[in-house]
């Protein structure tokens, strides 16, 4: 039996964001593990939606930036993982969650949080 894989291009709508998971670990200056540098890899067709974010003052400003990423089905990502979107580089925040239809089982796309504290 020969099976056969064929490589799709990428969706034509949609945005592409950037997966950053770090590497495999390495050892510092003390002999310790270490994340090792970050591997790349993107995913096409994604949608962002932008949630309600918070600030707070009073002795510090600090801003949090929500967004929620609805992107293909089979999507690899990991709540240790960091998003690059627009730019600009946020936390998986929760675990990512798998849209199944209760009738086929047929599996729709992922959702995943993620969440950007600056100030």
């Amino acid at each position: 039996m020969v099976v056969r894989v064929i490589a799709l291009p990428p969706p034509a709508f949609g945005e592409a964001v950037t997966v950053l998971r770090p590497g495999p670990a390495v050892l510092d200056i003390y002999g310790n593990d270490a994340p090792g540098p970050d591997e790349e890899h993107p995913l096409h067709g994604c949608v962002v939606a932008p949630e309600p974010g918070a600030e707070t003052l009073g002795g510090q400003d600090t801003v949090t930036d929500r967004l929620v990423i609805y992107a293909p089905a089979g999507t690899d990502v990991r709540p240790t993982d960091r998003l690059r979107i627009r730019g600009e580089v946020f936390t998986v925040h929760g675990p990512v969650q798998d849209f199944r239809s209760p009738m086929t089982g047929t599996r729709a796309g992922v959702q995943i949080t993620a969440r950007r504290v600056t100030g």
